[in-house]
């Protein structure tokens, strides 16, 4: 074989071992994904969220009425949000988290995290 065909297979081998490497780099490097629950109609919306350890949920209030984004356990809470406003909640640990509204309690929801 060639000095220039070596050196062409040995480019090929190494790009084929570097796209995966790059690619599980970067899933590794802490890809934080963000997820939007938006309070309107006296709900929470999606009722039902599932996500992975270390994604962010933003509470948004569409509501004129104030809410909370407060977990049953107390664990987690958004405090009162006037309506425009939002909180960011990091979930860094698996399990599934029931959450409800202390101003209107019959508002529930709960986000699974992975």
């Amino acid at each position: 074989m060639s000095l220039l065909k070596r050196r062409q297979a040995l480019r090929f081998t190494l790009a084929a071992f570097a796209v995966p490497a790059m690619v599980a780099a970067a899933m590794a490097d802490g890809h934080v994904a963000t997820h939007t629950v938006t309070i309107k109609g006296f709900k929470f919306e999606p009722a039902n969220l599932t996500i992975n350890a270390g994604d962010k949920v933003v509470f948004v209030n569409a509501d004129a009425a104030p809410h909370t984004a407060t977990a049953n356990n107390k664990s987690f809470g958004t405090g009162r949000l006037k309506k425009g406003q939002q909180a960011a909640l990091v979930f860094k640990s698996a399990g599934k988290f029931a959450y409800f509204c202390e101003v209107h309690p019959k508002m529930k929801a709960s986000i699974t995290v992975k």
